[in-house]
């Protein structure tokens, strides 16, 4: 039997040696912490500090997260980072999906030292999301989003419904998002599906023309689908986060280089 999903948060202290080092985390649009908690948990057992929130209107119903904007779920994981902010001298945003595009919010808006995004949201190219202004009065849900993992008996825990009003914000969130990616600054790498069934290559693409003031790493993922953290390319997420952690920490240290490459893209 599938144990049932954990959509408790996680927080873990910072345990390790050197500069200290945290980690925000953010989960994906319908979903919870249940989706990214190996990979928070991951990053906890290198040492780093970990803040891995659940988003109002996740964990919950899809009703509950019909009632919510998507200033609310920024705001979830603003206050994640800035408690960290306050205990780090580094703090690195790491996100899945929607959870991609809130870590990049943070990026354009705090010191962030680096972000981690895993098959980022950044577009909703359904020909539907123009009117989704006018359907969520009309059309309250449409089937889930969710479970898009390769790997058999895995469960995401998502929502078994979508609620058309919190695509209309997910909608209004991207575009705004979208719109901020020039003042991005620190590294970024992105964890890419080679198949994908939520996230198009319309996100890369917005991703790519955004990030023009920024390093862009694109690492492929070849065995896994959108929910890769649950998938079986997560092991090379896991150790890849935490190898490009210790490259950026490293690189603020006196003496060392401030010039980072653009790769990937």
């Amino acid at each position: 039997m599938t144990p049932a999903p954990d959509h408790s948060p996680f927080s873990h202290p910072f345990s390790g040696e050197g500069p200290s080092v945290g980690v925000v985390v953010s989960h994906g649009f319908t979903g919870s912490p249940h989706g990214v908690r190996a990979w928070a948990e991951s990053l906890a057992r290198v040492g780093y500090a970990v803040r891995m929130p659940l988003l109002p209107g996740h964990g919950t119903s899809w009703q509950e997260l019909a009632r919510t904007r998507w200033q609310e779920w920024h705001a979830g994981l603003e206050a994640a980072y800035l408690e960290l902010a306050e205990e780090c001298e580094h703090v690195v945003v790491a996100g899945l999906s929607m959870g991609g595009a809130l870590a990049l919010r943070l990026a354009a808006t705090h010191p962030v030292a680096g972000a981690v995004l895993v098959n980022p949201g950044l577009v909703i190219d359904d020909p539907r999301a123009p009117l989704a202004g006018f359907l969520r009065f009309v059309l309250k849900s449409t089937p889930a989003i969710a479970g898009d993992i390769l790997k058999e008996g895995v469960d995401e825990g998502a929502y078994a419904r979508t609620p058309v009003a919190a695509a209309y914000e997910l909608n209004k969130m991207f575009k705004d998002t979208v719109r901020l990616l020039p003042r991005v600054t620190a590294p970024v790498r992105v964890y890419r599906s080679t198949v994908d069934h939520v996230v198009s290559e319309a996100s890369m693409t917005a991703l790519r023309r955004g990030l023009v003031n920024a390093p862009l790493e694109v690492v492929p993922l070849r065995n896994s689908y959108h929910v890769a953290t649950m998938d079986n390319d997560a092991p090379q997420i896991f150790s890849g986060t935490a190898e490009f952690i210790r490259s950026i920490v490293a690189a603020h240290e006196p003496g060392a280089s401030s010039s980072q490459g653009r790769n990937g893209r």
